[in-house]
C-alpha cells in the first residue's frame, strides 16, 4: 500500500519512513507543504501523514486546498500541536484522524490501514474474495482454511486487486499503488506478480482484460 508522508524534521522523517515500511507500506516522502499538496492531489497514494509545521507551506493550509479542490485521499495528521483548538481545525479542515507526536509506529500504522478500510466502505479487518481471505494487519492469506505464503510484492498486489474488487485497474495504477518514488521497476513485474498469484490462487481470481488491464472480479452471490 502506497502512502504520502508529509514531514520536514529529516530524524523523524527517516524513522517514520523505516518504520512504515516494516509494516508493509511502501511511503513517498515529501518535506514542505507544497509538495504536500502536489501530491495530495495526484491521488495517487491509498493514504497520507500530513505534519501541520511544514515549511513554505502550513499543512492545515495544504489540508484545507487539496479538500476544497476535491481530493478525497484520506488523510492523519501528526503534530506536536496538543491543543484541542488545534485539533478541531485540523478535523475541520479535512483531516480523517489526529495523532500527536510523538507516536507509536504499530499504532500510526493500524489507524492507516483503518482509514483505508473506511474510504473503501469496509468495516472487517479482513478482505474475502471468493475463497480467498487476506488479513492486512498480519500480512497473512488464506485459500480456504490453508494459508497461502507470498512475497512482500504478491501480497501488497493482492491487496490492491481485493480492495478495488470489481474495478480494472491498468498496469501503470497498479505499479503506483506498490511502488514509491525511485524503486526500480521491471517492465514486467506486474505481470510476474499476476502469474504468481494465479499460481498460487488459482487462476479464475484475477481476471485480464484484454488490451486495458486485470480485475479481481466478485464472484455471483
Amino acid at each position: 500500500m502506497r502512502v504520502l508522508l508529509a514531514e520536514d524534521d529529516e530524524l523523524l522523517g527517516s524513522g517514520l519512513r523505516a518504520g512504515l515500511r516494516q509494516h508493509g507500506f511502501a511511503v513517498d516522502w515529501v518535506r514542505d507543504g507544497v509538495a504536500a499538496e502536489r501530491e495530495l492531489l495526484t491521488g495517487q497514494h491509498a493514504v497520507a501523514v500530513l505534519d501541520l509545521g511544514l515549511p513554505r507551506q502550513d499543512g492545515m493550509d495544504a489540508l484545507a486546498a487539496v479538500r476544497a479542490k476535491g481530493a478525497r485521499t484520506p488523510v492523519v495528521v501528526l503534530t506536536a500541536r496538543d491543543a484541542i483548538g488545534a485539533r478541531i481545525q485540523g478535523l475541520d479542515s479535512g483531516a480523517d484522524d489526529y495523532l500527536v507526536k510523538p507516536v507509536d509506529l504499530g499504532e500510526l500504522a493500524a489507524r492507516l490501514r483503518a482509514l483505508v478500510r473506511r474510504a473503501h466502505g469496509a468495516a472487517d479487518t479482513r478482505l474475502t474474495l471468493g475463497e480467498v481471505t487476506l488479513d492486512p494487519a498480519a500480512r497473512q492469506v488464506w485459500r480456504g482454511d490453508q494459508p497461502v505464503v507470498l512475497s512482500l510484492r504478491e501480497f501488497d498486489l493482492l491487496h490492491a486487486f481485493m480492495r478495488q474488487a470489481g474495478r480494472v485497474l491498468t498496469r501503470e495504477q497498479l505499479e503506483q499503488q506498490l511502488y514509491a518514488w525511485g524503486s526500480e521497476v521491471s517492465s514486467n513485474a506486474v505481470e510476474v506478480h499476476i502469474h504468481n498469484l494465479r499460481r498460487k490462487l488459482g487462476g479464475g481470481l484475477i481476471e485480464t482484460v484484454r488490451g486495458v488491464g486485470y480485475v479481481a472480479r466478485r464472484p455471483p452471490t
